[in-house]
């Protein structure tokens, strides 16, 4: 592969494999970290690719492989000079004149942050097939083919982390 196609890549696939990255980071300059690395991975790696069998699966494995790297050293490190954890000021937005729209507003965020603690209370096993197939738009078959596992372990691990889920999300709103 050449670097012209890699480009047709970026292309074709940037935006999914980037909304990836955000969900698997967690947050924007991690995101971009770990897609900027991606891609300088996928130049070095380019001869072993093949443009034809599944490029975005590719990308998304080579992705995975980096987060799980950096998370080894993170911890690594951690365990070696612990470090005090710091919290983000939440961001606030403009605000509103109507109050419909600040409700729905509060009520969307409220909903988007319950369902991204079920998702970060999955394990990796479970999280990363979901966030593959929703944001990055793989179908099962690509998935497995990233991963490296069966399509049916595929599906099981969706049908799971569905369900765990939903457990969660039930016992937020009683």
């Amino acid at each position: 592969m050449e670097i012209e196609e890699l480009s047709e890549l970026v292309r074709l696939h940037g935006k999914a494999l980037y909304g990836f990255c955000y969900k698997l980071a967690g947050n924007k300059a991690d995101a971009d970290d770990l897609y900027q690395e991606t891609f300088l991975k996928a130049v070095e790696l380019r001869h072993r690719m093949d443009a034809d069998r599944n490029a975005k699966g590719f990308l998304v494995a080579i992705a995975i492989r980096l987060r799980k790297n950096s998370r080894r050293k993170w911890a690594w490190r951690r365990r070696i000079a612990p470090t005090a954890a710091f919290d983000e000021a939440a961001g606030g937005n403009a605000a509103t004149n109507a109050t419909v729209a600040l409700e729905h507003e509060v009520l969307s965020r409220e909903l988007r942050g319950a369902v991204q603690a079920a998702v970060d209370g999955l394990e990796d096993k479970l999280k990363i097939p979901l966030y593959m197939h929703y944001t990055a738009d793989m179908s099962i078959d690509e998935i497995a083919a990233a991963l490296r596992i069966p399509s049916g372990t595929v599906k099981s691990r969706l049908h799971k982390a569905r369900m765990k889920m939903k457990k969660r999300l039930e016992v937020e709103t009683r």
